[in-house]
């Protein structure tokens, strides 16, 4: 990756429809997740050409906050936070196979660990929970108490986490290096606010291979690049290149495009969503 001054420039934005709660991609596809709806809740596009191919239904699907694919599985999984569980989608094709299983705390963000399995952040009780594909709890890292209201984790090669958390009524909003025993290593952030070393809502976050993290600012619409130290290098995408506020973010370090999911916010709901593809 090249760590330049620069913001990332927009080459694309997918359509406007229901809002989006999370990107991901596995070989050639592009999967994006929509809320609101009760069947095609995933759009599967080209990731080359953004031809929309088809869409597939995940029965059962009360409530999605995040995506993430698992080439290793050769699958997808939603998190489901009104069930308390996440759905494992087979990938690919149009009538995958889906089963679901329970994660026994609210699920927000998830993420795939170094062997395959899946980080799931729980909020409210502030953990880490990792589960192999079939649902088989394998860990659970419990967080320090000022790890307040985790959106997602991110394991690194070395065993540690970078984990984002913050919420509108916390004290702290913060990117964490976070140790195998679950304690702060060294932070950025700290009160919320908009100035370069503050956030306002840290709540999803990608990382690339060299340790350098993208981490969404939704309440000032905006995306951060922080370096593998936790410091601030520039804003990656600007609120100008937003429409509404972004609240995820995948990155393909393959083509080093980042997918913005950019949601109206109004009268206290989610209204629609779109996808800005920005090459950094």
């Amino acid at each position: 990756m090249c760590v330049c001054d620069a913001v990332g420039r927009v080459i694309q934005t997918l359509p406007v429809r229901e809002p989006v709660w999370g990107v991901t991609s596995l070989d050639n596809d592009l999967y994006v997740l929509r809320g609101n709806k009760t069947s095609e809740q995933v759009e599967v596009y080209d990731i080359d050409s953004s031809q929309l191919l088809h869409c597939l239904t995940v029965p059962g699907l009360r409530g999605t906050d995040d995506i993430i694919a698992c080439a290793y599985n050769r699958c997808a999984y939603i998190s489901d936070w009104p069930q308390q569980s996440v759905h494992r989608v087979a990938l690919p094709g149009p009538d995958a196979a889906v089963m679901q299983w329970p994660v026994h705390d609210e699920p927000a963000r998830l993420s795939i660990s170094v062997r395959h399995g899946v980080l799931v952040s729980c909020q409210t009780v502030r953990k880490i929970k990792e589960f192999n594909t079939d649902g088989e709890l394998l860990q659970t890292v419990d967080l320090s108490q000022d790890v307040v209201s985790p959106w997602r984790a991110v394991q690194l090669c070395s065993g540690e986490y970078i984990v984002c958390h913050g919420k509108p009524g916390d004290r702290l909003h913060r990117v964490c290096l976070i140790g195998s025993d679950g304690q702060v290593v060294k932070s950025y952030g700290g009160l919320k606010g908009s100035g370069s070393q503050q956030m306002n809502g840290p709540v999803h976050l990608a990382v690339d291979r060299n340790g350098f993290v993208f981490v969404v600012d939704v309440k000032n619409r905006r995306v951060l690049l922080l370096s593998p130290a936790l410091t601030y290098i520039r804003e990656v995408v600007t609120s100008e290149q937003l429409k509404w506020m972004p609240i995820s973010v995948y990155l393909d370090v393959d083509t080093q495009r980042l997918y913005v999911a950019d949601n109206e916010f109004t009268d206290g709901k989610w209204r629609v969503g779109q996808v800005i593809v920005v090459s950094v």
